[in-house]
């Protein structure tokens, strides 16, 4: 396992922990408010066959002084396509909104495949404007108190109480006045784009939290693998269950 630094366009660095030594390059890119280091298991037992790259976006993680303008889901994705020029064809994962991420990064630069991972907890594109701000009400009222019920809510009972407390510190320690309104970009955001737009596989690894406006909307564009048990951080709450899973999706890509 190592350390990176991926290049932006305007001089600053993005930082990356690589694991794995295969041909395939397999990106892992985070949900709002979460790092990197949120894929520790995985990085730590990367499947055969591939290198692993999890990168931390712009306002997060060990990126929290980098600035993107706007705050939203299409510059976080135009801020990854200089990142990856090196990496050809890569396959994308994103957890949550890195899903929405790694979507319209696939609009903007070849790659494999795309792999969600319970991005669609919240039907993106069937959302209309009083749900939006009924949601994003919350996190602008109290930052850290809904970062607090959203974990709560969210994580599975297969999460340690210690692991759930972390998760809402790390997420509670990104920028407010960064996640807000990419909050508020990411709640108005549609899919209808991505997936009218791609050729490229599309598979997703979802928990039970995934309903159905969501299912329907994307049945007829990707690929969905169910992990019973989990909730909204499959990845964490049954780390070793989610590499068999995530394993047995690289095969069919």
């Amino acid at each position: 396992m190592g350390e990176l630094q991926w290049p932006l366009t305007n001089g600053q660095t993005l930082p990356v922990t690589q694991a794995g030594s295969g041909e395939q390059a397999v990106v892992l890119i985070h949900g709002w408010t979460c790092q990197r280091s949120h894929w520790r298991a995985l990085l730590a037992n990367p499947p055969e066959g591939v290198t692993l790259y999890a990168v931390d976006l712009p306002g997060h993680g060990e990126a929290r002084d980098v600035n993107v303008s706007p705050w939203a889901v299409s510059a976080l994705a135009e801020a990854l396509v200089k990142t990856l020029e090196g990496l050809d064809a890569p396959v994308l994962v994103g957890h949550s909104m890195g899903g929405a991420v790694a979507l319209e990064l696939a609009r903007r630069k070849t790659v494999k495949a795309v792999v969600l991972v319970d991005t669609f907890v919240i039907p993106y594109g069937d959302l209309d404007e009083d749900s939006a701000k009924g949601i994003e009400s919350a996190f602008y009222a109290d930052f850290p108190a809904a970062i607090a019920d959203l974990v709560a809510n969210n994580a599975g009972p297969d999460m340690p109480a210690d692991k759930k407390a972390a998760l809402a510190k790390d997420m509670a320690s990104a920028p407010a006045e960064a996640m807000l309104p990419l909050w508020s970009d990411l709640l108005r955001w549609t899919p209808a784009a991505a997936f009218s737009e791609l050729r490229c596989p599309i598979h997703a690894i979802n928990g039970d939290l995934v309903g159905d406006a969501a299912k329907a909307r994307c049945a007829s564009h990707v690929t969905e693998w169910l992990q019973p048990g989990t909730w909204h951080f499959p990845q964490m709450e049954q780390p070793e269950i989610f590499a068999d899973v995530f394993a047995k999706v690289l095969e069919q890509i």
